[in-house]
């Protein structure tokens, strides 16, 4: 970053020879001054530093291209711009320059412009700053635009004059807010500020994309693609230490008991009456040390929106999970399960009892297609050289485990139970749910240049088993058993949610859903770890959520450039057109089967859940 503490003649010489030898520009100003350029953007928001004006700056610092006009220098800020929009105009026929800046008023927006030459987009920025009154309650907000050659503060001086603007052929917009996000003593409201700055950008990036398209020779893809190229520092360091933070404790290991075979031998040996104590592993970390560090990290510092939100979610989630490893064989970890798992709605109790009605439970018969651990292991492996044939680069372990009552993904490595048998059908769906989803997100996450799409964005496992339990069916290895213990787990939460306990949960899978009893029971025992464990909906959950992301024409395959929800679609979406994320490294091979796009094309057409088995 330049350091300028003079706005000389010379000084704007070298701001334009960075410029057009980078194509972009970071430099610090006389009077706090700041600019920030990045490629090929024909616009630039300007703020005027100001006495009083506390949390206004903040609207324009995650900006692409922006300028802080510092508090002295003024004259020669004139001249830099006018030097900027000479340079730039001429590689892009038209530039925008935009000023923010708070009026008078505490309920209207003014919008300054010249209407006559730019009306769409100023209908576009009226039309999103209307709308604002729909996403914040108790505000009460106007829009009005005036048509004047003056589009700064009342009082300040121009920035650049309407035929100068003419000369070099760019245009200038001012926008009057109101400082609704502070006080009459001048202090602020930091939540309301974040989410008003985020919506207010989000508005302006649009109004900005119309100007762009219509005005411009520069092409771009779509409004989200405004946003940085280039993250801050902060941002990959709030990262880092949030994934490290996850990584120093192992959380579906530490809610499970250990003494899982013990519990199952007893509670069979009493005929289903005797429930001995779950047993749980010692916790590795101190949950206070560790919420400690976690809410030291300076969050609110990151000024991207898209990035703030992201990590204030996170910060949440592994609050929730700290706070469960601590209350293990507790009723608060029930409690806490449920705010972390958000709950079962009616429509997906329903969906798990249309499933449980209309798909009858298989017996199964040990005809000599029944591979172990050891085959699966085999299996695993052969998918592992299919991953490294695209990236040499891949890597994964399988672990064989005694004391591991579950298949399950840890940190893109497989562990598989000893005692583990199943047919070949259910192996294939098995391989492809394990190592074709979890552990090929968890290695395109890696590659990307943020470690939590590696290890999960907030919420991130709904969509994860939704995409695990789809790619069963893709293969077809979703079997009617296999998709009734996907509805047996919801209807178990459904009956600890109403106060259940072990046995009850137990009877009534087995009575009244017509489960055998070892699945019953493994269905019981998983939604009974730690009092009461909702994970186990979200394998349905998601399934559900995904069928209905896909029959609304969502795209199937970025759905697997690493670990995040399906609320994060726009984000990550956003985040790759400005380039910070990248296309997934690994595609599974289930993709590669002839009927995948008829079987996908099935879902969207309104292809039931219960019709999907094998």
């Amino acid at each position: 970053m330049l350091n300028i503490s003079e706005l000389s003649k010379k000084s704007i010489e070298l701001i334009l020879k960075t410029l057009d030898e980078d194509g972009k520009i970071g430099a610090t100003l006389p009077g706090g001054g700041l600019l920030h350029i990045e490629e090929n953007l024909p616009y630039l928001i300007v703020y005027r530093e100001r006495e009083n004006d506390s949390g206004t700056e903040k609207l324009v610092l995650s900006e692409a291209s922006y300028l802080l006009i510092g508090q002295k220098e003024f004259k020669n800020y004139q001249k830099l711009i006018f030097a900027l929009i000479e340079r730039l105009c001429s590689d892009f026929k038209s530039y925008m320059v935009f000023e923010i800046y708070t009026g008078e008023s505490t309920n209207c927006f003014t919008i300054k412009a010249p209407v006559s030459k730019i009306g769409s987009t100023v209908h576009v920025l009226e039309k999103e700053l209307n709308e604002i009154n729909d996403k914040f309650s108790a505000l009460y907000l106007n829009t009005e635009v005036l048509d004047t050659p003056n589009r700064q503060k009342e009082g300040d001086p121009e920035i650049l004059s309407v035929e100068d603007a003419k000369r070099l052929g760019a245009i200038v917009l001012g926008l009057e807010i109101p400082p609704i996000y502070r006080n009459e003593s001048g202090d602020v409201f930091p939540v309301f500020l974040r989410q008003f700055k985020d919506y207010l950008v989000d508005s302006i990036h649009k109004t900005i994309f119309d100007y762009v398209r219509v005005h411009t020779s520069c092409r771009m893809e779509s409004y989200l693609s405004m946003g940085r190229e280039h993250l801050k520092d902060k941002v990959f360091e709030i990262d880092k230490a949030l994934a490290k933070i996850e990584r120093s404790y192992q959380f579906l290991w530490l809610v499970s008991p250990a003494n899982i075979h013990n519990i199952k031998a007893t509670f069979f040996e009493s005929n289903f009456e005797k429930v001995i104590d779950y047993h749980y592993r010692i916790l590795p970390i101190d949950p206070d040390v560790l919420k400690r560090e976690l809410y030291n990290l300076k969050i609110e510092d990151i000024d991207d929106p898209a990035m703030s939100h992201i990590f204030r979610e996170k910060r949440e989630e592994l609050d929730h999970q700290i706070t469960m490893l601590n209350e293990r064989g507790t009723p608060n970890f029930f409690y806490n399960s449920i705010r972390l798992y958000k709950g079962i709605s009616r429509k997906l109790n329903q969906e798990a009892k249309t499933i449980l009605s209309e798909v009858n439970e298989k017996e199964e018969f040990d005809d000599g297609n029944f591979i172990d651990a050891k085959g699966f292991a085999s299996l695993a492996r052969r998918e592992f050289d299919y991953f490294t044939n695209q990236d040499k680069n891949f890597k994964s372990k399988i672990h064989i485990r005694k004391d591991v009552n579950i298949m399950m993904v840890n940190k893109g490595e497989l562990y598989v139970p000893a005692d583990y048998k199943m047919n070949k059908v259910e192996a294939s769906a098995l391989i492809q749910h394990e190592v074709g989803t979890h552990v090929l997100t968890h290695y395109n996450g890696i590659q990307q240049p943020l470690e939590l799409l590696s290890s999960g964005l907030a919420d991130y496992d709904p969509l994860q088993e939704g995409l695990a339990v789809m790619s069963e069916y893709l293969v077809d290895g979703l079997t009617p058993n296999r998709l009734r213990t996907l509805a047996g787990r919801v209807v178990a939460g459904s009956a600890r949610l109403e106060g259940a306990n072990f046995q009850e949960i137990f009877r009534l899978l087995k009575i009244q859903y017509g489960f055998s009893s070892e699945r019953a029971f493994n269905i019981t025992s998983r939604i009974m770890q730690g009092g009461g464990f909702l994970k186990d909906i979200i394998y349905l959950k998601g399934l559900v959520q995904l069928r209905d992301y896909l029959q609304d024409g969502g795209d199937y395959e970025p759905l697997l450039a690493g670990k995040f929800a399906l609320k994060h679609t726009k984000i990550i979406e956003e985040l790759t057109e400005r380039k910070i994320l990248l296309p997934g490294a690994l595609r599974p091979s289930y993709l590669l089967t002839e009927d995948v796009t008829e079987k996908l094309n099935l879902i969207r057409n309104g292809l039931s859940i219960s019709k999907m088995t094998t």
